[in-house]
């Protein structure tokens, strides 16, 4: 069976779960998903990668680190904040095909402090 060609070259899911304000998890909707979302779309597409789909998704899973956000094929995870973070992310993974390690998060990672602990270590 020969492989077929992606129709997309990678596909980005964002997180844009919201949950109560006082929920103990928190949400990537309340941390700033809402507006960075649209902003990564814009940006992806200013920067001509018409091969990149950028969708909202439900929750991930990973609400104590958000906002999150996942591209496959490659399953690369990460955090961001800002902005900035975004641009980091589509110039450094999507244009360069390199990792922003400093937004990255391991399999293992499900909490703050074990990111955190990581990053130090570095």
């Amino acid at each position: 069976m020969a492989e077929a060609d992606l129709f997309y070259k990678a596909h980005v899911f964002v997180c844009k779960n919201e949950r109560p304000e006082n929920h103990p998890r928190g949400c990537c909707l309340h941390r700033g998903a809402d507006e960075l979302q649209p902003y990564m779309k814009e940006r992806a597409k200013a920067a001509g990668l018409k091969s990149i789909r950028i969708n909202q998704s439900g929750c991930l899973e990973r609400c104590e680190l958000g906002p999150v956000l996942v591209i496959y094929p490659e399953g690369v995870w990460y955090t961001y904040q800002t902005k900035a973070d975004i641009d980091e992310i589509i110039q450094t993974h999507m244009v360069e095909g390199g990792r922003v390690d400093r937004l990255m998060l391991m399999p293992d990672e499900k909490f703050p402090e074990q990111r955190q602990a990581r990053l130090a270590a570095k």
